[in-house]
């Protein structure tokens, strides 16, 4: 329709304009989508096979909708690109607070409005984009709040009895008429609060203060919660979860690559740090690792869950980092080292719950073993596992041999005596020079990436410095300025004499 030329109710019959509900709207709409192979929800990875058709089948019912998973798995907005889905356009009566159909008007206000002017009723038009509610279900929220209540200024203004439809103040789900509403944290709303929603959700009509008052709404639900068994802050009444047709479950991305993705598209990274800062994938791995070891860890309550936002916020901090590293230093450009990945110990912690056992050790202390196994289950990505360089049993007949470590000469060098310490303030050469200190550390990452440039070997040297610490086959050292990497034998020799275990040789510990 040309709604630049439709602006009365008249114009708007000669049209052929015809009403439909929302959730029809909906419907015929998706289906040209999936005809026209379309993507209908842009920017939500990870749920291609698993979420998305559970919400396409559930918008084909016609159903309202409640997303029922952990805080950071794109609930809200996933209801919030549900807008795309509507027609661009559609009219309203002018001046109605909830978005009269002019064919269908349900207000007192509107139908007064076109009794009286007929054909000359004046016509709005409303893009998709306004057609959206949202409220964040608290304690605090009241029924008026939600659907309405007798508005007495209104009332004496007027100069009309409190028993006049038009002294109501009506409410935001009223004001989302013909369009989509959202409630977050449904278990959240207090169970009073829940009742009233019955018979918007099963009749479609609300009540308000006893009035005889039928105001058919025309609104697609959309809920989010997280598991009832989850949260000891409330949940759903029974009757109202009755009354919600279709229940979808959502879920943390289920491959390390589908989380980098999120995180690539998600994160907030100025053209200015781009150009400044390099990010490896070995680094973007290391970070979405930290999230999943979270999710498995025994120190954090599961039941809370692990955002997606952590990995979001650590990326950001870890860029931040190495930027300021190189603004401080005068470097032009630079990349992230490993090291720099202590600056995301804040992004963690504020991320995640602790069970009991992970507040008796700590937030600081459960992000650092965060980190540490992150670069642990990465490392046997790149370099060979150390745990399966054990000496090999002899055959029958066969002298004893071992498996032949590559890492035998960079522990022997700090078997010697010898240590590195890399200072987080220090210059990308500067790291470089301490890294080719290690005897073995350059000829191994060579021999493993053959094709690596200068600043990709470099980081792999680190890397492996972090990796062989995460095994315990050196010893890592985390300070206030700079990380120390030196011999992990010679005080474990040095305890075991204390002790009395002077004859053990350093392959014993091997």
């Amino acid at each position: 329709m040309d709604r630049k030329h439709i602006n009365t109710l008249g114009e708007l019959l000669e049209a052929g304009y015809k009403p439909k509900n929302i959730k029809e709207e909906i419907r015929q709409n998706l289906i040209q989508k999936l005809k026209a192979k379309e993507e209908t929800f842009n920017g939500i990875i990870g749920y291609e096979e698993t979420v998305i058709p559970d919400v396409e089948r559930a918008l084909l019912s016609k159903h309202n909708i409640l997303f029922l998973g952990l805080r950071g798995q794109a609930k809200t907005r996933m209801a919030r690109q549900m807008t795309e889905l509507l027609d661009e356009y559609i009219p309203v009566v002018a001046g109605s607070e909830i978005n009269d159909d002019p064919l269908k008007p349900i207000s007192k206000f509107a139908k007064d409005l076109i009794r009286e002017k007929g054909d000359e009723t004046p016509i709005e038009w409303i893009h998709r984009s306004q057609r959206y509610g949202e409220k964040l279900a608290t304690p605090d929220v009241s029924v008026a709040d939600l659907i309405g209540d007798v508005d007495p200024i209104k009332a004496a203004n007027l100069r009309l009895s409190f028993a006049d439809e038009r002294v109501i103040h009506y409410g935001i789900i009223p004001k989302s008429n013909r369009s989509i509403f959202v409630i977050n944290e449904l278990p959240d709303l207090q169970a009073r609060i829940q009742v009233a929603l019955f018979n918007i959700l099963e009749e479609g009509d609300v009540q308000i203060r006893g009035f005889k008052l039928r105001l058919p709404l025309d609104i697609l639900f959309v809920f989010t919660a997280n598991p009832e068994d989850y949260t000891n802050r409330g949940s759903i009444v029974t009757p109202l979860k009755d009354r919600i047709q279709s229940q979808i479950l959502t879920h943390y991305p289920k491959s390390l690559e589908n989380a980098l993705a999120i995180t690539e598209q998600e994160a907030d990274i100025e053209d200015e740090q781009k150009e400044i800062v390099n990010v490896s994938d070995l680094v973007k791995r290391l970070i979405e690792q930290v999230a999943f070891e979270a999710r498995g860890s025994e120190f954090v309550d599961k039941k809370s869950g692990v955002s997606a936002r952590l990995t979001i916020s650590a990326f950001e901090n870890a860029v931040s980092a190495a930027e300021r590293r190189a603004i401080i230093n005068r470097e032009a450009n630079t990349q992230v080292w490993v090291s720099d990945l202590v600056g995301i110990i804040p992004s963690i912690t504020g991320k995640i719950e602790l069970v009991y056992e992970g507040e008796q050790e700590g937030p600081y202390q459960v992000a650092m073993n965060l980190l540490d196994k992150s670069i642990r289950s990465q490392f046997v990505q790149y370099f060979p596992n150390p745990d399966t360089l054990k000496k090999r049993a002899p055959r029958k007949g066969e002298a004893p041999q071992a498996v032949d470590n590559p890492y035998r000469s960079i522990i022997s060098w700090f078997d010697k005596g010898n240590h590195i310490n890399l200072f987080f303030g220090t210059t990308d050469r500067e790291k470089v020079n301490q890294l080719y200190q290690v005897d073995g550390l350059h000829a191994l990452v060579k021999k493993t990436f053959t094709y690596a440039n200068e600043k990709e070997a470099a980081l792999l040297m680190e890397f492996v410095l972090h990796g062989l610490a995460s095994y315990s086959l050196i010893s890592k050292k985390i300070m206030e300025t700079s990380i120390e990497f030196k011999d992990l034998m010679g005080s474990m020799l040095n305890i075991q004499s204390s002790s009395g275990f002077d004859d053990l040789e350093e392959d014993d510990f091997r």
